[in-house]
């Protein structure tokens, strides 16, 4: 039983999962933290308080309705999103790159060699 959990706690795919979980927390706390401190200062400039999660907001009875406090939500969507993009967009930017450089065959290579060979030459 101990030789079972061994394999399934050591998996590759478990790895790789508990990796990318622990990177996302990270992520997720920098990304809060660009809201925190560089987004909310900037409306708090603008609208007098450090969120727009006030703005709009109306009591019904004993609950309180809060379209700001969505809005904020959004906007936080959007930035993770944002961010997110420019991440992915960057690492597809590499990969292709370096797919590129790969996939240049062995005779080209040799050719290249060659020819760089033959120019030194004279």
């Amino acid at each position: 039983m101990l030789k079972d959990m061994k394999e399934f706690l050591l998996k590759g795919n478990l790895v790789d999962l508990a990796v990318a979980f622990v990177l996302g927390l990270a992520f997720a706390a920098v990304v809060n933290g660009l809201v925190d401190f560089v987004v909310n200062p900037f409306i708090a400039g603008i609208l007098g308080q450090p969120d727009i999660s006030g703005v709009l907001a109306f009591d019904i009875g004993d609950a309180t309705v809060s379209i700001g406090g969505f809005l904020q939500e959004v906007l936080n969507f959007v930035i993770i999103g944002t961010v997110l993009f420019f991440i992915v967009r960057a690492y597809q930017t590499m990969t292709k790159q370096e797919e590129e450089v790969e996939s240049r065959s062995d005779e080209v290579v040799l050719l290249t060699e060659i020819r760089d060979s033959l120019r030194a030459q004279g």
